[in-house]
C-alpha cells in the first residue's frame, strides 16, 4: 500500500488499544494467568493492557508490533486497524486487563531449621557455608514450613521485609521459582555494605555464588537481584545510597543477559551513573562457574548472535562504499533501493530465492546512508573516512535496540529517508543543530 502519515498521537493511540478487548473481538478466546491473560491459540503468548509477550521466543512489545506479528499486516494497515478504520471502531480501554487485587505481603511462615536449605545451597549449588550462614543470620534466608523452599527475603530501608523469593530445595526435576504474592520489585534480596560498589544479579543463587567465587571483602561491598532483568530493585537500592557510584553489571553470560547489559546501563546514563561495568561469567552464569569449579559439566555461555555478526557485516561497507561514491545521486539511489525492496518484505517474510537480493538492497542503503553521513560531516569542517565512521557504528551498536520484525523495520527506514529528503530539501540556511539532526 502507499506511503501513510500518521501523527506521534495517532500512533501513540494505536499502540495504547487494549489487546484484550482487541482478540476478544476477533473471536479469540483468553485466560487468565496471574496478572496477565494467556491466549489459547498461542498458548506461549500473554497479553495485558497493551502490551504482549511471546515467552517461547522471548520477545513482546504494544499493540501495533502486535497485529503486524499475528495478524499478517503492514505497519499502516496495523495503525488504520487499531485506529477503527472505516467502521469507527473504538476499542474498549476496559478493566479486562487489570490484574486482580493484589494481596497484602507476608512471609511465609518460617521452618524451625534450615537444613534442608543448607544441604541444597551447600552441597547442590555449591555456596559457601560461612556466607549461607551471614545471610541466614542476618534473617535474609530461611526455610519455609510447608514446602521447604529457601526463602530470600528484601527489606526496605526501614528493616521491613517487603519481598521474598522462593527457589525449592527438590533435586528431581525443575525446581519451583516464585515471588512471594505481594513482593514489592523494588526490595528484591540485597545485601548493602560501605564501599562506593555495587553489583547486579539475575537471581539469588547467581548472587550467592559470585560472592562465594569472590569472597576477598564481599560484605564491605553491596549487591542486589533483579527478579530478572527488570531495573527496579537497582534504582531503589541506588536512590537509598548516595555512596554508590559504580556499577557492576553480572547478569547471564547469554543473549538475554547481554541485551538487559546495554539496556540497564543506558538507563543509568540517563540518570547520571556513567560509571558502569560488566562481568561475565565464564559459563552461562555464576552459579555454572562454580559447578566447573567441582567438576560437574556446566552450561555453558552463549554469545549474542548480532554481535557475532556485526564484524563481518561492518568489515565489507568501506568497500561498498568505495563501490558507491562515484554516483551521482545517493539520494536517488537510497530511494529507488526502498522502492525495490518493499514487495519482497510486503509478506512479512523474504522468500528464500531472494534473499540474496534483499542483503544486496539493505547493504546498498547502509553504505549510501554511510556516505550521506561523509559528506555532512565533510560540510561541519569534521571530515572523517568511511574506515572510521564504520568504527564508530560498530562501537556504537546495542543489540537491544535491534529488535523487531522486518517489515516494521522496513518501515522505520522509509520513514527515516522521507525525513532526511525533506529536511535536505527545505528551504534556507540549516545550523548547527539541524546538521547534527540530520547526522
Amino acid at each position: 500500500m502507499d506511503y501513510v502519515y500518521f501523527t506521534d498521537e495517532q500512533k501513540q493511540r494505536a499502540n495504547s488499544v487494549d489487546l484484550v478487548d482487541f482478540l476478544e473481538r476477533q473471536g479469540e478466546k483468553l485466560v487468565r494467568s496471574g496478572h496477565e491473560w494467556r491466549w489459547k491459540r498461542y498458548d506461549s503468548v500473554t497479553v495485558r493492557g497493551s502490551e504482549w509477550f511471546r515467552h517461547s521466543r522471548k520477545e513482546g512489545g504494544h499493540a501495533i508490533d502486535f497485529v503486524q506479528e499475528f495478524y499478517d499486516k503492514s505497519f499502516p494497515e496495523a495503525v488504520q486497524w487499531l485506529l477503527g478504520g472505516e467502521g469507527g471502531v473504538e476499542w474498549n480501554q476496559t478493566d479486562k486487563s487489570a490484574p486482580p487485587p493484589k494481596k497484602e505481603f507476608a512471609l511465609p511462615e518460617e521452618n524451625p531449621d534450615m537444613r534442608r536449605v543448607f544441604a541444597y545451597l551447600i552441597k547442590q549449588r555449591f555456596i559457601d557455608r560461612n556466607v549461607l550462614s551471614r545471610f541466614a543470620h542476618e534473617k535474609l534466608i530461611f526455610e519455609d514450613q510447608r514446602y521447604h523452599n529457601a526463602v530470600f527475603v528484601g527489606l526496605d530501608e526501614n528493616g521491613i521485609a517487603r519481598h521474598a523469593h522462593k527457589r525449592g530445595t527438590y533435586t528431581q526435576g525443575e525446581p519451583y521459582k516464585g515471588n512471594v504474592e505481594g513482593s514489592d520489585p523494588r526490595y528484591s534480596f540485597h545485601w548493602i555494605g560501605k564501599s562506593d560498589r555495587l553489583y547486579v544479579f539475575e537471581a539469588p543463587v547467581d548472587m550467592l555464588s559470585f560472592i562465594t567465587l569472590y569472597p576477598q571483602g564481599w560484605m564491605n561491598h553491596s549487591y542486589v537481584t533483579l527478579d530478572g532483568v527488570s531495573e527496579h530493585a537497582m534504582l531503589r537500592q541506588l536512590e537509598l545510597h548516595p555512596n554508590l557510584k559504580k556499577v557492576i553489571f553480572c547478569l547471564d553470560h547469554d543473549e538475554a543477559g547481554i541485551e538487559a547489559n546495554g539496556r540497564l546501563r543506558n538507563i543509568l546514563a540517563e540518570r547520571g551513573y556513567m560509571d558502569t561495568e560488566v562481568m561475565q561469567s565464564a559459563c552461562k552464569d555464576w552459579n555454572e562457574d562454580l559447578k566447573a569449579q567441582h567438576g560437574i559439566a556446566p552450561i555453558p555461555a552463549s554469545e549474542h548472535p548480532k554481535l557475532e555478526l556485526l564484524p563481518k557485516v561492518c568489515a565489507g561497507l568501506p568497500g561498498l562504499c568505495d563501490a558507491l561514491s562515484p554516483h551521482q545521486n545517493i539520494r536517488t539511489l537510497l530511494t529507488d533501493c526502498v522502492r525495490e525492496m518493499e514487495p519482497l518484505v510486503a509478506s512479512g517474510k523474504v522468500a528464500p530465492e531472494n534473499t540474496g537480493t534483499a542483503v544486496d538492497f539493505l547493504e546498498c542503503m547502509a553504505s549510501g546512508s554511510l556516505l550521506l553521513l561523509q559528506d555532512l560531516c565533510r560540510q561541519m569542517g569534521r571530515p572523517m573516512t568511511a574506515e572510521q565512521l564504520v568504527r564508530k557504528l560498530q562501537t556504537s551498536y546495542r543489540p537491544h535496540e535491534d529488535r523487531g520484525w522486518l517489515r516494521s523495520r522496513f518501515e522505520d527506514i522509509r520513514k527515516d529517508l522521507a525525513d532526511i529528503n525533506r529536511q535536505v530539501d527545505a528551504p534556507g540556511i540549516r545550523g548547527e543543530d539541524d546538521m547534527r539532526q540530520l547526522c
